[in-house]
Protein backbone atom coordinates (compact mmCIF):
# COMPACT_ATOMS: atom_id res chain seq x y z
CA UNK A 1 0.00 0.00 0.00
CA UNK A 2 1.14 3.63 -1.21
CA UNK A 3 1.08 5.02 2.29
CA UNK A 4 1.94 8.48 1.96
CA UNK A 5 3.55 10.92 -1.49
CA UNK A 6 5.89 14.22 -0.14
CA UNK A 7 6.38 15.93 -3.61
CA UNK A 8 7.31 19.94 -4.55
CA UNK A 9 8.01 21.40 -7.94
CA UNK A 10 5.87 20.01 -9.80
CA UNK A 11 3.58 21.32 -12.68
CA UNK A 12 1.32 23.21 -10.38
CA UNK A 13 2.02 21.39 -7.39
CA UNK A 14 4.65 23.43 -5.09
CA UNK A 15 4.14 21.18 -1.72
CA UNK A 16 2.08 18.76 -1.33
CA UNK A 17 2.23 16.29 1.66
CA UNK A 18 -0.60 13.61 0.96
CA UNK A 19 -1.45 10.47 3.12
CA UNK A 20 -2.93 7.38 0.76
CA UNK A 21 -6.10 5.22 2.14
CA UNK A 22 -7.29 2.50 0.24
CA UNK A 23 -9.68 4.56 -1.52
CA UNK A 24 -9.03 7.95 -2.91
CA UNK A 25 -11.33 10.19 -4.66
CA UNK A 26 -9.74 13.51 -6.13
CA UNK A 27 -12.51 16.14 -6.22
CA UNK A 28 -11.64 19.72 -7.10
CA UNK A 29 -12.83 22.71 -10.42
CA UNK A 30 -11.20 22.33 -13.43
CA UNK A 31 -6.96 23.16 -13.26
CA UNK A 32 -6.87 22.95 -9.72
CA UNK A 33 -4.18 20.06 -10.19
CA UNK A 34 -6.05 16.72 -9.94
CA UNK A 35 -4.74 15.69 -13.44
CA UNK A 36 -1.13 17.07 -12.31
CA UNK A 37 -1.25 14.62 -9.49
CA UNK A 38 -2.35 11.66 -12.45
CA UNK A 39 0.34 12.45 -14.63
CA UNK A 40 3.15 11.77 -11.87
CA UNK A 41 1.87 8.31 -11.93
CA UNK A 42 2.59 8.02 -16.09
CA UNK A 43 6.00 9.67 -15.46
CA UNK A 44 6.79 6.70 -13.36
CA UNK A 45 5.39 4.62 -15.51
CA UNK A 46 7.92 5.75 -18.12
CA UNK A 47 10.36 5.89 -15.69
CA UNK A 48 10.69 2.19 -14.91
CA UNK A 49 10.67 1.51 -18.16
CA UNK A 50 13.65 3.09 -18.90
CA UNK A 51 12.26 6.17 -20.84
CA UNK A 52 12.07 8.98 -18.59
CA UNK A 53 13.70 11.29 -21.22
CA UNK A 54 10.72 10.25 -23.65
CA UNK A 55 8.30 10.83 -20.67
CA UNK A 56 10.20 14.98 -20.97
CA UNK A 57 9.90 15.46 -24.58
CA UNK A 58 6.56 14.23 -24.49
CA UNK A 59 4.97 16.84 -21.89
CA UNK A 60 6.82 19.23 -23.59
CA UNK A 61 10.42 19.41 -21.88
CA UNK A 62 11.67 20.52 -18.31
CA UNK A 63 10.23 23.98 -18.18
CA UNK A 64 6.70 22.33 -18.78
CA UNK A 65 7.44 20.18 -16.13
CA UNK A 66 8.93 21.97 -13.48
CA UNK A 67 6.74 24.66 -10.96
CA UNK A 68 6.02 27.75 -12.73
CA UNK A 69 9.30 26.77 -15.02
CA UNK A 70 12.72 26.54 -14.64
CA UNK A 71 13.82 29.97 -13.56
CA UNK A 72 11.23 29.87 -10.56
CA UNK A 73 11.93 25.85 -9.45
CA UNK A 74 15.41 24.29 -10.39
CA UNK A 75 13.97 21.34 -9.07
CA UNK A 76 11.24 18.33 -8.66
CA UNK A 77 11.88 16.60 -5.27
CA UNK A 78 9.76 13.36 -4.98
CA UNK A 79 9.26 10.67 -2.06
CA UNK A 80 7.28 7.41 -2.08
CA UNK A 81 6.69 5.86 1.32
CA UNK A 82 4.86 2.27 1.15
CA UNK A 83 4.27 -0.76 3.01
CA UNK A 84 4.59 -4.40 2.36
CA UNK A 85 3.91 -7.80 4.61
CA UNK A 86 7.58 -7.16 5.95
CA UNK A 87 8.15 -3.31 6.28
CA UNK A 88 8.35 -0.26 5.21
CA UNK A 89 9.66 0.77 1.76
CA UNK A 90 11.01 4.60 0.12
CA UNK A 91 11.98 5.43 -2.58
CA UNK A 92 13.22 9.27 -3.01
CA UNK A 93 14.28 11.25 -6.04
CA UNK A 94 14.99 14.44 -6.77
CA UNK A 95 15.28 15.69 -10.52
CA UNK A 96 17.15 18.62 -11.72
CA UNK A 97 17.16 20.82 -14.54
CA UNK A 98 19.92 20.32 -17.03
CA UNK A 99 21.35 21.43 -20.50
CA UNK A 100 18.63 21.30 -23.45
CA UNK A 101 15.60 21.95 -21.42
CA UNK A 102 15.53 18.34 -19.52
CA UNK A 103 16.15 16.76 -16.22
CA UNK A 104 18.60 14.65 -15.02
CA UNK A 105 18.74 12.64 -11.04
CA UNK A 106 20.55 14.84 -8.43
CA UNK A 107 19.60 12.17 -6.06
CA UNK A 108 18.15 8.58 -6.41
CA UNK A 109 17.78 6.93 -3.20
CA UNK A 110 15.83 3.66 -1.62
CA UNK A 111 15.52 2.46 2.25
CA UNK A 112 13.58 -0.69 3.56
CA UNK A 113 12.86 -0.75 7.43
CA UNK A 114 11.90 -4.04 8.30
CA UNK A 115 8.43 -4.74 11.00
CA UNK A 116 9.06 -4.55 14.80
CA UNK A 117 12.29 -2.67 14.72
CA UNK A 118 12.48 0.89 15.63
CA UNK A 119 13.28 3.60 13.38
CA UNK A 120 14.12 4.32 9.83
CA UNK A 121 16.52 2.11 8.30
CA UNK A 122 19.51 4.31 6.46
CA UNK A 123 18.33 5.70 3.16
CA UNK A 124 20.84 4.02 0.39
CA UNK A 125 21.77 6.84 -2.35
CA UNK A 126 21.52 5.43 -6.03
CA UNK A 127 24.23 8.05 -7.15
CA UNK A 128 23.36 11.37 -9.36
CA UNK A 129 24.21 12.51 -12.46
CA UNK A 130 22.08 9.64 -14.34
CA UNK A 131 19.11 10.39 -16.93
CA UNK A 132 17.70 7.12 -16.49
CA UNK A 133 16.69 5.42 -12.98
CA UNK A 134 19.44 3.48 -11.20
CA UNK A 135 16.31 0.76 -9.81
CA UNK A 136 16.36 -1.01 -13.54
CA UNK A 137 20.38 -1.38 -12.97
CA UNK A 138 20.77 -4.12 -10.55
CA UNK A 139 24.90 -4.54 -11.49
CA UNK A 140 25.19 -0.43 -9.83
CA UNK A 141 24.47 -2.38 -6.70
CA UNK A 142 27.01 -4.33 -6.38
CA UNK A 143 29.21 -1.55 -5.56
CA UNK A 144 27.22 -0.42 -2.42
CA UNK A 145 27.58 -1.23 1.43
CA UNK A 146 25.32 -4.04 1.57
CA UNK A 147 25.04 -5.08 -2.30
CA UNK A 148 22.59 -8.11 -1.45
CA UNK A 149 20.52 -6.39 0.53
CA UNK A 150 20.28 -3.41 -1.20
CA UNK A 151 19.55 -5.28 -4.49
CA UNK A 152 16.46 -7.19 -2.95
CA UNK A 153 15.08 -3.85 -1.89
CA UNK A 154 15.37 -2.49 -5.13
CA UNK A 155 13.69 -5.16 -6.80
CA UNK A 156 10.80 -5.39 -4.80
CA UNK A 157 9.91 -1.62 -5.02
CA UNK A 158 10.83 -1.61 -8.66
CA UNK A 159 8.51 -4.43 -8.48
CA UNK A 160 5.60 -2.62 -7.23
CA UNK A 161 5.78 0.24 -8.25
CA UNK A 162 6.13 -1.34 -12.15
CA UNK A 163 2.31 -2.68 -11.24
CA UNK A 164 1.05 1.11 -10.85
CA UNK A 165 -1.44 1.38 -13.55
CA UNK A 166 -3.22 4.70 -14.64
CA UNK A 167 -6.67 4.05 -16.37
CA UNK A 168 -7.89 6.38 -19.04
CA UNK A 169 -10.86 4.93 -21.38
CA UNK A 170 -11.79 8.42 -23.06
CA UNK A 171 -10.24 7.14 -26.71
CA UNK A 172 -13.79 5.65 -28.05
CA UNK A 173 -12.81 7.06 -31.70
CA UNK A 174 -13.21 4.30 -34.65
CA UNK A 175 -9.44 4.18 -34.80
CA UNK A 176 -9.22 3.28 -30.80
CA UNK A 177 -7.91 -0.09 -30.15
CA UNK A 178 -10.62 -1.53 -28.14
CA UNK A 179 -12.29 -1.65 -31.27
CA UNK A 180 -9.78 -3.31 -32.87
CA UNK A 181 -9.26 -6.92 -33.49
CA UNK A 182 -6.16 -7.95 -31.16
CA UNK A 183 -3.65 -10.37 -30.12
CA UNK A 184 -5.20 -13.42 -28.39
CA UNK A 185 -2.30 -13.73 -26.09
CA UNK A 186 -2.20 -9.89 -24.77
CA UNK A 187 -3.57 -10.96 -21.14
CA UNK A 188 -1.05 -10.86 -18.89
CA UNK A 189 -3.30 -7.39 -17.59
CA UNK A 190 -5.73 -5.08 -18.74
CA UNK A 191 -4.29 -2.20 -21.01
CA UNK A 192 -4.39 1.58 -19.62
CA UNK A 193 -6.62 2.76 -22.78
CA UNK A 194 -8.53 -1.01 -22.87
CA UNK A 195 -6.97 -1.77 -25.69
CA UNK A 196 -6.86 -5.48 -25.06
CA UNK A 197 -10.34 -6.01 -23.50
CA UNK A 198 -11.53 -8.70 -25.41
CA UNK A 199 -8.46 -10.84 -24.72
CA UNK A 200 -7.83 -9.67 -21.34
CA UNK A 201 -12.11 -11.23 -21.50
CA UNK A 202 -11.64 -14.29 -23.13
CA UNK A 203 -8.41 -15.58 -21.32
CA UNK A 204 -10.65 -14.61 -17.49
CA UNK A 205 -13.28 -16.65 -19.00
CA UNK A 206 -11.16 -20.09 -19.56
CA UNK A 207 -9.31 -19.25 -16.02
CA UNK A 208 -11.95 -17.57 -13.73
CA UNK A 209 -15.10 -17.96 -14.77
CA UNK A 210 -16.34 -16.71 -11.65
CA UNK A 211 -15.20 -13.66 -12.10
CA UNK A 212 -16.33 -13.30 -15.68
CA UNK A 213 -19.90 -13.99 -14.54
CA UNK A 214 -19.96 -11.69 -12.59
CA UNK A 215 -18.77 -8.93 -14.63
CA UNK A 216 -21.33 -10.02 -17.19
CA UNK A 217 -24.19 -10.01 -14.54
CA UNK A 218 -23.05 -6.61 -13.20
CA UNK A 219 -23.06 -5.36 -16.84
CA UNK A 220 -26.53 -6.69 -17.24
CA UNK A 221 -27.64 -4.56 -14.26
CA UNK A 222 -26.64 -1.53 -16.00
CA UNK A 223 -27.64 -2.44 -20.11
CA UNK A 224 -30.54 -4.21 -20.01
CA UNK A 225 -30.35 -5.10 -23.36
CA UNK A 226 -26.37 -6.92 -22.90
CA UNK A 227 -26.82 -10.53 -22.86
CA UNK A 228 -23.37 -11.76 -22.93
CA UNK A 229 -19.88 -11.19 -24.88
CA UNK A 230 -19.46 -13.28 -28.03
CA UNK A 231 -15.84 -13.95 -27.05
CA UNK A 232 -14.39 -16.07 -30.40
CA UNK A 233 -10.89 -16.46 -31.63
CA UNK A 234 -10.95 -15.06 -35.35
CA UNK A 235 -11.65 -18.19 -37.81
CA UNK A 236 -8.86 -17.16 -40.46
CA UNK A 237 -6.71 -15.82 -37.99
CA UNK A 238 -6.92 -17.66 -34.50
CA UNK A 239 -4.48 -15.53 -32.77
CA UNK A 240 -6.60 -12.30 -33.08
CA UNK A 241 -9.92 -11.48 -31.22
CA UNK A 242 -12.46 -8.66 -30.96
CA UNK A 243 -14.85 -7.63 -28.68
CA UNK A 244 -18.06 -8.88 -30.17
CA UNK A 245 -21.16 -9.33 -28.01
CA UNK A 246 -24.68 -10.21 -28.35
CA UNK A 247 -28.38 -9.22 -27.00
CA UNK A 248 -30.03 -10.98 -24.20
CA UNK A 249 -33.10 -12.26 -25.45
CA UNK A 250 -32.49 -12.20 -29.01
CA UNK A 251 -31.42 -14.66 -31.22
CA UNK A 252 -28.05 -15.79 -30.08
CA UNK A 253 -26.55 -16.01 -33.74
CA UNK A 254 -27.26 -12.64 -34.13
CA UNK A 255 -23.74 -10.92 -32.95
CA UNK A 256 -22.57 -7.26 -33.13
CA UNK A 257 -19.78 -6.02 -32.66
CA UNK A 258 -17.80 -2.99 -30.63
CA UNK A 259 -18.99 -0.10 -32.96
CA UNK A 260 -22.33 -1.38 -32.13
CA UNK A 261 -22.21 -0.31 -28.97
CA UNK A 262 -22.45 3.38 -27.75
CA UNK A 263 -19.14 4.98 -26.14
CA UNK A 264 -20.44 5.20 -22.28
CA UNK A 265 -21.37 1.64 -22.51
CA UNK A 266 -17.91 0.41 -24.20
CA UNK A 267 -16.39 2.13 -21.13
CA UNK A 268 -18.04 0.73 -18.79
CA UNK A 269 -17.45 -2.91 -19.84
CA UNK A 270 -13.77 -1.53 -19.55
CA UNK A 271 -14.42 -0.22 -15.98
CA UNK A 272 -16.51 -3.09 -14.23
CA UNK A 273 -13.84 -5.03 -15.76
CA UNK A 274 -10.76 -3.34 -14.76
CA UNK A 275 -12.64 -3.56 -10.74
CA UNK A 276 -13.81 -7.29 -10.75
CA UNK A 277 -10.89 -8.58 -12.57
CA UNK A 278 -9.42 -11.65 -10.23
CA UNK A 279 -6.06 -10.69 -9.26
CA UNK A 280 -6.37 -6.65 -9.86
CA UNK A 281 -2.36 -4.65 -9.70
CA UNK A 282 -1.26 -3.20 -5.97
CA UNK A 283 -2.60 0.08 -7.32
CA UNK A 284 -5.22 1.35 -9.88
CA UNK A 285 -4.92 5.28 -11.02
CA UNK A 286 -8.50 6.45 -12.89
CA UNK A 287 -8.95 9.61 -14.46
CA UNK A 288 -12.75 10.98 -14.92
CA UNK A 289 -14.17 7.21 -14.92
CA UNK A 290 -17.58 8.92 -15.20
CA UNK A 291 -17.35 10.21 -18.43
CA UNK A 292 -20.09 8.95 -20.90
CA UNK A 293 -21.72 7.02 -18.07
CA UNK A 294 -25.31 7.34 -17.22
CA UNK A 295 -25.94 8.56 -13.59
CA UNK A 296 -27.22 4.89 -12.57
CA UNK A 297 -24.46 3.35 -14.12
CA UNK A 298 -22.12 6.40 -12.03
CA UNK A 299 -23.84 4.91 -8.95
CA UNK A 300 -22.83 1.36 -9.25
CA UNK A 301 -19.44 2.66 -10.32
CA UNK A 302 -19.40 3.76 -6.95
CA UNK A 303 -20.35 0.55 -5.62
CA UNK A 304 -17.64 -1.23 -7.28
CA UNK A 305 -14.67 1.48 -6.61
CA UNK A 306 -15.53 0.83 -2.75
CA UNK A 307 -15.82 -3.12 -3.12
CA UNK A 308 -12.25 -3.48 -4.92
CA UNK A 309 -11.12 -1.10 -2.48
CA UNK A 310 -10.83 -3.54 -0.50
CA UNK A 311 -8.31 -5.90 -2.23
CA UNK A 312 -6.42 -2.82 -3.87
CA UNK A 313 -5.60 0.51 -3.52
CA UNK A 314 -7.35 3.16 -5.72
CA UNK A 315 -6.96 6.80 -6.92
CA UNK A 316 -9.59 8.30 -9.36
CA UNK A 317 -10.05 11.79 -10.34
CA UNK A 318 -13.39 12.80 -10.84
CA UNK A 319 -16.18 15.61 -11.15
CA UNK A 320 -19.15 14.02 -10.92
CA UNK A 321 -20.89 14.72 -7.93
CA UNK A 322 -23.17 11.64 -8.49
CA UNK A 323 -20.37 9.42 -7.84
CA UNK A 324 -18.62 11.84 -4.92
CA UNK A 325 -22.80 11.46 -3.36
CA UNK A 326 -22.36 7.22 -3.10
CA UNK A 327 -18.90 7.68 -1.20
CA UNK A 328 -17.84 8.57 2.24
CA UNK A 329 -16.04 11.67 3.64
CA UNK A 330 -12.84 9.86 4.07
CA UNK A 331 -12.38 8.67 0.99
CA UNK A 332 -12.49 11.91 -0.59
CA UNK A 333 -9.57 14.68 -1.33
CA UNK A 334 -10.53 18.07 -2.13
CA UNK A 335 -8.26 19.73 -4.57
CA UNK A 336 -8.10 23.81 -4.93
CA UNK A 337 -5.79 26.42 -6.02
CA UNK A 338 -4.37 28.61 -3.63
CA UNK A 339 -1.74 31.08 -3.93
CA UNK A 340 -0.62 29.48 -7.64
CA UNK A 341 -0.56 26.37 -6.36
CA UNK A 342 -2.55 23.15 -5.88
CA UNK A 343 -3.52 22.62 -2.50
CA UNK A 344 -4.53 18.75 -1.50
CA UNK A 345 -6.51 18.34 1.94
CA UNK A 346 -8.52 15.07 3.27
CA UNK A 347 -12.55 16.40 3.44
CA UNK A 348 -12.83 16.83 6.96
CA UNK A 349 -15.94 14.73 7.83
CA UNK A 350 -17.25 17.00 10.92
CA UNK A 351 -16.80 19.89 8.34
CA UNK A 352 -19.00 18.38 5.96
CA UNK A 353 -21.98 17.79 8.29
CA UNK A 354 -21.68 21.01 9.96
CA UNK A 355 -21.18 22.70 6.39
CA UNK A 356 -23.71 20.81 4.15
CA UNK A 357 -27.19 22.38 5.50
CA UNK A 358 -29.22 20.55 2.78
CA UNK A 359 -27.43 17.38 3.21
CA UNK A 360 -29.38 14.20 4.35
CA UNK A 361 -26.61 12.56 6.97
CA UNK A 362 -28.28 15.92 9.18
CA UNK A 363 -31.08 14.03 9.93
CA UNK A 364 -31.19 12.90 13.37
CA UNK A 365 -28.53 15.21 14.58
CA UNK A 366 -25.48 13.54 12.86
CA UNK A 367 -23.76 11.68 10.61
CA UNK A 368 -23.57 8.61 12.90
CA UNK A 369 -26.99 8.68 13.27
CA UNK A 370 -27.94 8.98 10.19
CA UNK A 371 -30.56 7.03 8.47
CA UNK A 372 -27.80 4.95 5.69
CA UNK A 373 -25.89 4.55 9.22
CA UNK A 374 -28.61 2.58 10.81
CA UNK A 375 -29.55 0.61 7.64
CA UNK A 376 -25.43 -0.38 7.78
CA UNK A 377 -26.01 -1.87 11.57
CA UNK A 378 -28.88 -3.89 10.05
CA UNK A 379 -27.48 -5.20 7.05
CA UNK A 380 -23.62 -4.66 6.64
CA UNK A 381 -23.87 -4.94 2.82
CA UNK A 382 -25.25 -1.97 2.25
CA UNK A 383 -22.19 0.08 3.21
CA UNK A 384 -20.86 -1.20 -0.36
CA UNK A 385 -23.73 -1.77 -2.39
CA UNK A 386 -25.88 0.64 -1.99
CA UNK A 387 -26.97 0.77 -5.58
CA UNK A 388 -27.59 -2.72 -5.79
CA UNK A 389 -29.36 -3.56 -2.05
CA UNK A 390 -31.43 -0.45 -1.99
CA UNK A 391 -34.01 -0.93 -4.67
CA UNK A 392 -34.50 -4.42 -3.67
CA UNK A 393 -34.95 -3.35 -0.15
CA UNK A 394 -37.63 -0.71 -1.42
CA UNK A 395 -39.65 -3.17 -3.34
CA UNK A 396 -39.54 -5.67 -0.43
CA UNK A 397 -41.53 -2.97 1.74
CA UNK A 398 -43.36 -1.64 -0.55
CA UNK A 399 -43.94 2.19 -2.18
CA UNK A 400 -47.36 2.61 0.52
CA UNK A 401 -45.51 1.67 3.26
CA UNK A 402 -42.25 4.40 2.22
CA UNK A 403 -45.13 7.27 1.98
CA UNK A 404 -47.34 6.05 5.27
CA UNK A 405 -43.67 6.59 7.06
CA UNK A 406 -41.85 8.84 5.59
CA UNK A 407 -43.82 12.57 5.01
CA UNK A 408 -41.06 14.30 3.38
CA UNK A 409 -40.61 11.56 0.95
CA UNK A 410 -44.45 10.97 0.89
CA UNK A 411 -44.61 15.09 0.14
CA UNK A 412 -42.08 14.94 -2.48
CA UNK A 413 -43.75 12.09 -4.43
CA UNK A 414 -46.66 14.12 -3.91
CA UNK A 415 -45.31 17.75 -6.16
CA UNK A 416 -44.45 15.32 -9.08
CA UNK A 417 -48.08 13.53 -9.20
CA UNK A 418 -49.12 16.82 -9.18
CA UNK A 419 -47.20 18.41 -11.70
CA UNK A 420 -47.70 15.42 -14.29
CA UNK A 421 -51.50 16.79 -13.68
CA UNK A 422 -50.32 19.72 -15.40
CA UNK A 423 -49.21 18.38 -18.41
CA UNK A 424 -51.64 18.26 -21.34
CA UNK A 425 -52.45 14.84 -22.74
Amino acid sequence: MLDRILLSGYKSIKDMNLELRNLNVLIGANGVGKSNLISLFKLFNYLLSNSLQQYIALSGFADAILYYGARRTPQIVATFNFSTPSGKNVYHMRLVNAAQDTLIFADEAISFSRNGIEGQAPITSLGAGHRESKLLDEEHFLNTANPKFNQRTARVIKSIMQRWRVYHFHDTSSDAKIKKQGYINDNHYLRNDGGNLAAFLYQMRQKNEMHYKRIVTVLKSVIPFFGDFVLVPNAINPDYIILNWREQDVDPDIIFGPNQLSDGTLRLMALITLLLQPQPPELIIIDEPELGLHPYAISVLAALLKSASRQTQIIVSTQSVTLVDQLEPEHIVVVNRENDQSVFARLNEQDLVTNSLDSPELINEGDETAPSKRIINEIPEYKDNKVLIGPTVAKEIGLPKLRERCAHFNEWLGRIENLSLRIPG
